[in-house]
């Protein structure tokens, strides 16, 4: 069928472009009021019962970082037998590179959280990729893998006919610029994520979540068994976040962070998710803005210290952001190249030749990645 091929093929913005995008617009601001929610408690102890990563699977940016299927069987052994993972985050855009990797994490005897993030497309497009990626995450929880799914990530910004704008940066220029109509927007939310959430109960039947931007979106908790916070506050101390997270508890429903982490370079904690600020993506090609120190340090402190707040309030899950980000290599040769300074990823990538678009290619892990893989192989 030629609209379900189409729908395979798509290349949505990758959650990598819209932060990058996001940051060179200088977009930090909030949607509307909060919405309606219920005083109750969740019950919570200590220990994550899921350790997992982000891995986004997309068309990439050049031919040298296209997705493989090589690449990526190697890439999900590693956050199981590295990075001691027991959760991967398989998001991102296409049916059969999301179900390609689902099946090999399942296969590895990873938990799953399946999360189809097709982006600037129509509305019945996007519903549609749901509901196909749900089919197989049904198929896959039918033949006994441990399997949530996700119906998607921050649809006021990634779903047209909610905020105007037909693409992702028209629609954060109109938040730039106070050109958007709050009740109106907050109803078409609304009635988008009700029909994701019942298009995503029609064709799976275990538990269902969403990916919320923390403080941001506010979408109504009883449509889904699981809720689902995108993360990147900062506080000086353990307690702000303690008090921050305890918000979302109070629907009574399990807890999953479903992105967390910071780029690699001093004071970028304080930037939450707008760490590619420091990118000019005018430039050509793009290049770091100002004199950041570059710290991995920085990024591993950080990083660590979340997931031992998770832990001690037991929250259901924490999937840190990101394993791999392809299009933002290291050079160390030339700082003002560093993108990976620039990157949340918690491993650096390495080109062989670091000025060709096609240039082959490997990662090396991090700092950041060796602070999670401490607390992902201790036991309990």
């Amino acid at each position: 069928m030629e609209e379900t091929k189409g729908i395979r093929q798509a290349k949505g913005i990758s959650r990598t472009q819209f932060l990058a995008g996001a940051a060179a617009l200088g977009v930090a601001g909030a949607v509307g009021p909060a919405g309606r929610a219920r005083a109750t408690e969740a019950r919570h102890g200590r220990g994550l019962r899921r350790r997992g990563v982000v891995y986004t699977v997309g068309a990439g940016e050049t031919p040298g970082t296209a997705w493989s299927a090589r690449r990526m069987r190697h890439d999900i052994r590693a956050i199981r037998d590295d990075l001691h993972a027991d959760t991967v985050d398989v998001t991102g855009d296409g049916v059969e590179r999301l179900t390609s990797t689902a099946a090999e994490a399942a296969e590895r005897g990873l938990h799953v959280w399946l999360q189809p993030t097709l982006g600037d497309a129509p509305q019945r497009d996007i519903l549609e990729h749901l509901a196909e990626t749900g089919r197989f995450a049904e198929r896959l929880r039918r033949q006994g893998a441990s399997v949530d799914f996700s119906v998607g990530c921050e649809f006021w910004l990634f779903v047209p006919g909610i905020l105007p704008g037909e693409t992702v940066l028209d629609r954060i220029r109109h938040l730039q610029n106070g050109t958007v109509d709050w009740p109106r927007t907050l109803r078409r939310l609304a009635a988008f994520t009700a029909k994701a959430a019942k298009t995503g109960r029609s064709v799976f039947k275990g538990n269902l979540g969403y990916a919320a931007a923390q403080s941001i979106d506010d979408p109504d908790w009883s449509l889904f068994d699981i809720v689902g916070i995108d993360y990147y506050a900062h506080f000086e101390e353990p307690s702000g976040h303690v008090r921050e997270l305890k918000q979302y508890l109070r629907w009574g429903k399990p807890l999953a962070i479903t992105e967390f982490g910071t780029c690699a370079y001093a004071g970028a904690p304080a930037t939450g998710g707008m760490g590619w600020d420091i990118v000019d993506h005018d430039k050509e090609p793009p290049e770091i803005k100002g004199n950041p120190v570059r710290s991995e340090r920085v990024q591993a402190d950080y990083v660590g210290g979340l997931l031992d707040v998770f832990a001690s309030m037991g929250l259901y899950a924490a999937m840190a952001f990101e394993f791999v980000s392809a299009d933002a290599p290291h050079r160390p040769d030339t700082p003002r190249l560093d993108l990976d300074m620039a990157s949340y990823a918690l491993t650096k990538v390495i080109k062989d030749r670091p000025d060709d678009p096609a240039s082959d290619w490997h990662w090396e892990p991090k700092e950041a990645f060796r602070a999670v893989a401490r607390r992902y192989g201790r036991p309990g």
